[in-house]
């Protein structure tokens, strides 16, 4: 008989030579059960998805809900469905109130996608503006926005008119100009090893867009939904977007994705050409049920209150010769080794001891800490003492 793996790495399209391979039957919590019976703490929540942790009661009661009233109906914006008007309502009780109309989709690349397109048409320009060490997605506009050439320079040509600024540096900010339709940034820089602003970058960047009237796109997909300790991340830094992208933590664990836009900027796709951005899937009406519950779990929970104190345990913790910085915002951390070759040791190591960590795209000598917000104190104790000794044993 043919094995759950061999069918796998036979029939499944694979993205690397090197996949984990662990075979997972359940997950509960921050906790994920191999097919051997085998216990692992999530510490990177499916990347950034599981913020209320696998399978929480609320979101599966409003899952099991919506499936016995209908799924898909129609193309997204033609039907009211409920659960996509109730979203975008609440999603705009978390915002400021100029970003009030959201647009529904899949995933954080087809929202990137969305967002780009809303800002050309808008500002009727071509340039777009992202940063070095950037993460968009990797469908073809938003790889074209990504700033890691290693991973674009085999997929060219990408979109034309794009440029590339360094995250930070204030003096870049000069090269946003009246030709520019957008600036797409991630409010704290994720796949470079969790890079946050500093001295007023973020505000400095909101004043030259204003100045030169470029749209300002934040980009969300990681650092929203309540895991940097406010619920969205920009709260922290005293700016607001003209757009706004987020994905991941949104979905409870369901795919979903979206920007948010004032109202009379995402007017510009009702005309010329009319449906100016169409999906078919987007605002599924069961990941939309996931999602409001999702928001209504981090918000009746306050589960962003706690999450500076259980990221400084993180590092209270996580003191070891190996280590050489801990870097965060909230619960979005990374944790510097010297090389690749030390911390895929040290990962590998941990998964055997019953902790999943992982490194990021273009920063693959830092360890991604990012578990469910739902974390206790001993449980986090428990994650520590297994990376420790799980350095010890992979240097040994």
């Amino acid at each position: 008989m043919v094995s759950l793996r061999q069918l796998f790495l036979q029939h499944q399209a694979q993205t690397s030579d090197f996949p984990l391979m662990l075979e997972i039957e359940r997950a509960e919590g921050i906790y994920m059960y191999g097919s051997n019976g085998q216990r692992y703490v999530d510490l990177i929540s499916g990347i950034g998805v599981s913020n209320v942790g696998h399978r929480h009661p609320k979101v599966l009661q409003a899952i099991h809900e919506q499936l016995d009233k209908y799924m898909h109906l129609m193309v997204y914006g033609e039907f009211v469905q409920a659960p996509q008007a109730q979203l975008s309502q609440a999603l705009s009780t978390t915002l400021p109130s100029r970003l009030n109309n959201t647009y529904l989709l899949n995933s954080g690349a087809e929202a990137v996608e969305g967002a780009m397109k809303l800002a050309k048409r808008h500002t009727g320009r071509t340039e777009l503006i992202s940063c070095y060490n950037a993460y968009h997605g990797s469908t073809q506009g938003a790889l074209s926005m990504n700033g890691s050439e290693s991973f674009k320079n085999a997929f060219r040509p990408l979109l034309p008119d794009v440029r590339h600024i360094r995250y930070n540096a204030v003096e870049d900010l000069e090269y946003i100009t009246t030709r520019t339709a957008a600036v797409l940034i991630e409010t704290v820089q994720g796949e470079a090893g969790v890079r946050t602003p500093q001295n007023d970058y973020l505000k400095k960047l909101r004043e030259r867009c204003t100045r030169t009237g470029t749209l300002l796109i934040l980009d969300e997909i990681q650092c929203g939904f309540g895991r940097t300790g406010t619920f969205w991340a920009f709260e922290q830094f005293g700016i607001e977007p003209d757009i706004l992208v987020c994905a991941k933590g949104m979905g409870g664990g369901m795919p979903v994705g979206a920007f948010i836009a004032p109202q009379e900027i995402m007017a510009s796709f009702k005309t010329d050409p009319i449906l100016g951005h169409c999906t078919t899937f987007g605002g599924h009406p069961v990941s939309c049920a996931a999602s409001l519950a999702t928001l209504q779990v981090i918000l009746e929970e306050k589960l962003t209150v706690g999450v500076k104190e259980k990221a400084e345990l993180f590092k209270q913790l996580l003191v070891h010769p190996r280590i050489k910085e801990i870097r965060n915002c909230g619960l979005m951390m990374a944790a510097e080794f010297e090389s690749f070759e030390v911390l895929k040791a040290v990962i590998d190591r941990a998964i055997l001891n019953g902790v999943l960590t992982d490194w990021f795209l273009f920063c693959d000598n830092s360890m991604r800490i990012a578990p469910p917000l739902t974390i206790t104190e001993a449980q986090i104790r428990e994650a520590c003492e297994v990376i420790l000794r799980s350095i010890d044993e992979a240097m040994a």
